[in-house]
């Protein structure tokens, strides 16, 4: 990793947009980020007017158009067109949604790995239940499990636990190949990493809006390529689902064209200009550059735990490595070291049996090293 400028670690937020970040040295954005005080104020704006106004200002046409400005914020964190982002309340919701509308057939089957977050892998699994179709968990060789009977190929880019970056173009070839379809679960890049769906190659991607992005609960965003926009019928409708939602009639159903077919009822609708006010800081910032600086502050972060004879379970090349850290302490249970770390003010999560520290833009070179200073203190 060799010798890290300090100078290249200085804030680049303002000392207003997260407020929070004065208060504790938050290194925990791979559990629920710290929010941008853009978003929070577009949240709690909306619902005051809501409040003071009702339908005076939330009318139909307003709410017709409650997702455009994050279709198109959205279309540019990924690097695609508005009409092919749909919006929902949650990741989980959209990729269950999507489940439900492939309905992998039985004999087909549906390929992940064994480290996923659950909710990646548990909408297929219920779809599965009902179909017949069969999920195969990767422990390393996710490519040999794909063969001509896989429909779909689900994976996050960035494995949660340890922040191991996969192979993504590789797992594109082989789904294409084969006719599967690759859908990735962004959750933990997105905001964080720079991503281009049209060069990972990705047939539908879907992101929570908590963690990186910096963003409100009770939104998230899918995006879906455009061979799909007309084949999938989504496993969840409502009023929203007819390409025309204030004809409200139940006798008929035509869906729009597109991604947006995949947005059906009614929702936090505030979230999703909060969302939007997120994002483009992000871009404004560059989502590149934070990610060249929150890998900095990783690689300072590895470099003291490696001094404290820590073992780092986290890839460091360039390749496969995230900003996220898991380490573990020889004899040391790493939940009692997070719970001690989390009462002394630096804020981490132990997964699994990893501690996972996950620096973002909000931090700086100072937060690492007041968290080394309370690990030493912590495992005396």
């Amino acid at each position: 990793m060799g010798d890290i400028a300090l100078s290249d670690l200085t804030p680049i937020v303002a000392t207003g947009d997260f407020p929070a970040s004065r208060r504790s040295v938050y290194l925990n954005t791979a559990s629920v980020c710290l929010m941008y005080s853009g978003a929070e104020r577009a949240v709690v704006e909306w619902t005051h007017d809501l409040a003071e106004n009702g339908t005076i200002h939330f009318d139909e046409a307003a709410e017709e158009r409650a997702f455009a400005t994050l279709h198109a914020s959205a279309a540019r964190l990924f690097n695609c067109r508005p009409e092919e982002i749909a919006v929902g309340s949650s990741a989980t919701e959209l990729l269950a949604s999507f489940a439900w509308a492939i309905a992998p057939a039985a004999g087909s089957n549906i390929v992940s790995t064994g480290l996923e977050f659950p909710s990646t892998v548990y909408p297929w699994a219920r779809v599965a239940r009902h179909t017949g179709a069969e999920v195969r968990l990767a422990d390393d060789n996710l490519i040999g499990l794909i063969d001509s009977r896989t429909a779909v190929v689900c994976v996050s880019d960035v494995i949660y636990s340890t922040g191991r970056r996969l192979d993504v173009a590789g797992l594109a070839e082989a789904a294409h190949r084969n006719g599967a379809l690759l859908v990735i679960d962004a959750t933990q890049s997105a905001g964080g990493i720079p991503i281009d769906v049209g060069a990972l190659e990705a047939d539908a991607l879907v992101t929570a809006s908590y963690k990186w992005l910096c963003g409100p609960f009770g939104v998230a965003v899918m995006y879906l390529a455009p061979h799909l926009h007309g084949r999938l019928e989504p496993g969840l409708v409502g009023f929203r689902s007819h390409e025309r939602m204030w004809d409200l009639r139940p006798d008929r159903l035509k869906l729009p064209p597109n991604a947006h077919r995949f947005e059906f009822s009614t929702m936090a609708y505030g979230c999703a200009p909060g969302l939007a006010s997120s994002i483009d800081y992000l871009l404004r910032l560059d989502v590149g550059r934070i990610f060249a600086r929150n890998k900095k502050l990783a690689d300072l972060l590895i470099e003291g735990l490696r001094e404290r004879n820590a073992e780092i379970l986290s890839p460091t090349d360039e390749v496969t490595r995230s900003s996220i850290v898991a380490t573990r302490f020889a004899g040391t249970d790493v939940r009692i070291l997070a719970e001690r770390l989390n009462k002394a003010g630096v804020v981490v999560s132990a997964r699994r049996d990893v501690l996972r520290f996950s620096p973002h833009l909000y931090n700086d070179a100072d937060d690492i090293q007041q968290a080394l200073a309370a690990i030493d203190r912590c495992l005396i």
